[in-house]
């Protein structure tokens, strides 16, 4: 499967890029031959609304109409979060297929990165009843140096079987490695394995990343353990953080029996169109190397760039380095889920925390309910030390129940409370804005409200800041009138604000929040009194030591 245009987008420009721009390219590869293309999905449906202002149904429609009836369009899902960060009860999982299969996509990827198969059960049914084909898979990494209890050979082929199992409907499985980390021995055993399971008539997939440098060796292992396919990109969106290059790759495989079916000549001609199309792109210098240090802090090739573009908008891309450093502590302390999003953001968002407000002194949302079971249960349990401190940090206690059952009801979730948010936004009642609503949230209904800003890095000649609104400025010390600043430790966007001025409020109840990256932020009081003037509204991009409130006794 050629990755370019979605994987590649994400692990190159941060899934930043405008439909019209690489269409010619699209079509330039169906006339070199090519017609299996990952088409959406995975943060390339998001990306489109938060920072491209485009509907990622209509790009969709569009790749469909400039790849032909017959090509086979597929997309990636992240069982229960489907095209999310934040998992969904069963009717959104549910919508999610039939707007997929609406939106001309033919086969739908999909993977729950704790690996636990009653996150695929329900997304796996919907996408088969929907006459969707269903890739389902298994999540790789390599755990870092010095770590051990999962993401053996054997722990794979455990998973592979309780999908089996479970029943669960498919017609091809993916052994997905998103950080390119799993060694070569370790691919060739876990497909060998599974071909054994399988039987020699089911379709096996092995993808990977660049990242690592190791993914050449990794492929040639999949294929000599019998895999039947293998996941390439086309330049510029391959090597570095991306999958391979079809030339590569071809290359790689001269003198030996395996052959990809591709016109050589055809392809380099179509890459250059691409090149074309890409041209006035700014490329992350991050996303064209191999990082040495990616084994021992699993970043996937998709989602480093997503976040060094996201720290680069917020000027704290100086910091990358040292949350990078961080993730390993907190891979291996939270319960060893896959390195892929949205476990690998949790990471991240975790990291972050760690680097910016002092180790494990903050919770990320997301990494703190993954430790206490609310996504599914982790390949092993998460360090006790942190379970307590998220238990303390989030006033929540750990659970084993089901993240469907636990999202089926909660009222904040599903078709009701999506169909809520639009009717509140006097916005138009379809499935599409339905599922956008639940997906994007507050961020989707700026979109469908006409005041989206577009964040896209193009023809810009050097490494500089993307300016999506004035900076709010910076704090004075005290407040004139001799009330208490709260201020804005670190760069950010203001998603949220909770109280307006004069409200009340307690010492520690949030006022508002805001966010950096994927990295959403509570704002507390810092004293108990009166709120006597708010600085910033959603939407405000601030500085760090940015005014946001002031309160007085």
């Amino acid at each position: 499967m050629v990755t370019a245009f979605r994987d590649g987008f994400q692990s190159a420009y941060g899934a930043r890029v405008f439909t019209p721009d690489f269409l010619p390219a699209v079509e330039a590869c169906v006339d070199a031959g090519m017609n299996h293309f990952e088409a959406g999905g995975g943060a390339r449906f998001q990306s489109l609304f938060f920072y491209c202002n485009e509907n990622a149904f209509d790009m969709m429609d569009s790749f469909r109409q400039a790849a032909g009836p017959d090509a086979n369009l597929q997309t990636l899902a992240r069982g229960v979060n489907v095209v999310g960060l934040d998992s969904q009860p069963r009717d959104i999982i549910d919508l999610h297929a039939k707007m997929f299969k609406k939106h001309g996509i033919t086969t739908i990827r999909n993977f729950d990165a704790l690996n636990d198969v009653n996150n695929l059960i329900d997304s796996g049914r919907s996408i088969h009843e929907a006459g969707l084909k269903h890739e389902v898979c298994v999540t790789l990494m390599e755990l870092p140096p010095g770590c051990s209890g999962a993401h053996t050979a054997d722990f794979y082929i455990k998973v592979l079987k309780d999908i089996l199992n479970a029943g669960i409907p498919f017609e091809s499985v993916c052994f997905k490695d998103a950080s390119g980390t799993a060694v070569p021995s370790k691919v060739y055993d876990t497909i060998k394995k599974a071909r054994e399971v399988l039987g020699k008539d089911m379709k096996i997939v092995f993808h990977s990343h660049e990242t690592a440098g190791i993914s050449v060796l990794g492929y040639k292992a999949a294929l000599e353990a019998g895999a039947d396919q293998i996941d390439l990109s086309l330049a510029p969106v391959s090597g570095g953080t991306c999958q391979p290059d079809v030339v590569t790759m071809w290359h790689a495989l001269r003198g030996t029996d395996f052959d990809l079916g591709i016109d050589i000549n055809k392809v380099i001609k179509a890459e250059e169109v691409f090149k074309d199309c890409m041209k006035d792109y700014f490329k992350p210098p991050e996303s064209e190397r191999v990082e040495p240090i990616i084994p021992f802090s699993p970043m996937p090739g998709g989602a480093l760039t997503a976040n060094t573009q996201m720290m680069r908008d917020n000027n704290c891309l100086e910091k990358f380095p040292e949350v990078i450093a961080a993730m390993g502590e907190v891979v291996e302390k939270g319960g060893f889920g896959t390195s892929v999003t949205p476990v690998s953001q949790f990471y991240f968002q975790q990291a972050f925390n760690n680097v910016f407000f002092g180790p494990w002194k903050r919770i990320a949302e997301g990494y703190g309910k993954m430790v206490l079971g609310y996504f599914g249960k982790t390949p092993v349990k998460p360090n006790q030390e942190i379970i307590d401190l998220c238990q303390e940090q989030m006033g929540m206690e750990p659970t084993d129940r089901t993240a469907v059952d636990i999202n089926d009801e909660d009222p904040k979730k599903g078709i009701a409370a999506a169909t809520a948010l639009l009717n509140d936004n006097n916005l138009p009642i379809n499935d599409e804005n339905i599922f956008i609503a639940a997906t994007c949230k507050e961020k989707g209904v700026t979109y469908l409200k006409g005041d989206a800003v577009t964040m896209v890095r193009k023809n810009v000649e050097k490494e500089a800041p993307a300016a999506a609104a004035a900076p709010a400025k910076a704090a004075p010390a005290p407040s004139a009138a001799g009330g208490l600043n709260i201020i804005a430790h670190i760069p950010g966007t203001i998603t949220r604000v909770l109280k307006n001025q004069g409200n009340t409020v307690a010492y520690g109840e949030p006022i508002m929040v805001y966010q950096t990256g994927d990295v959403e932020i509570e704002i507390p009081a810092t004293a108990s009194g009166t709120i006597q003037s708010i600085a910033v509204a959603p939407g405000s991009v601030v500085e760090a030591n940015s005014l946001l409130a002031t309160i007085t006794g």
